[in-house]
């Protein structure tokens, strides 16, 4: 068997649900997002996973909890979203009345991180998974993880633009004959 690495994004926030940028500010899961966490918990739970991951901002560690695997996560802070700086809160729609034509994968964000800086963190965490040669699971947000499943790929952190993840979803990365051959097992499941 061939190592793999489950991918949750967290539940439902007030601003994920609102389509505003949450990087960095720490908000809590909904009650629907809290409902849909807990429902992972049904999902995850014929599954065993040497580690477990998860962003230290509260959604993913909430979602984590209550999907089952909190009193075994180990925060890592490369799971950290995104830091969107002045679009932090924004929706894309009111970012791109300033910049027209603005796209997150490609050109970053001002005062906050460049698809180069989120690639670096997914790199390290893609490091550390291939250098244990396990079965993991990561709880995050939605544009590390899209990134992360790219550099997974060996793409560049742009092409995360192609993996659209809904609020508690579950991914699997893996491969496919040997760990030269990394896939995409499943992807945007909720």
């Amino acid at each position: 068997m061939l190592p793999c690495v489950y991918l949750v994004r967290h539940g439902e926030t007030e601003w994920s649900a609102s389509g505003k940028h949450t990087g960095r500010t720490d908000i809590p899961l909904t009650e629907v997002g809290e409902r849909k966490a807990r429902g992972l918990s049904e999902r995850l739970k014929s599954l065993t996973f040497d580690r477990v991951f998860t962003s230290p901002l509260q959604r993913a560690r909430r979602t984590c909890q209550l999907a089952g695997f909190g009193d075994r996560a180990v925060v890592d802070a490369d799971l950290l979203e995104w830091n969107y700086g002045d679009y932090e809160g924004r929706k894309t729609s009111e970012i791109l009345k300033q910049p027209p034509g603005w796209r997150l994968f490609r050109d970053g964000c001002p005062n906050g991180e460049q698809p180069a800086d989120v690639a670096m963190r997914a790199d390290r965490v893609i490091a550390r998974l291939r250098a244990a040669d396990d079965r993991a699971i990561l709880f995050s947000s939605g544009h590390i993880l899209r990134v992360l499943a790219a550099r997974w790929l060996g793409l560049a952190p742009s092409e995360g633009r192609l993996f659209a993840l809904g609020t508690a979803s579950v991914s699997i990365l893996g491969y496919e004959h040997d760990k030269d051959e990394p896939t995409v097992q499943l992807w945007n499941e909720v």
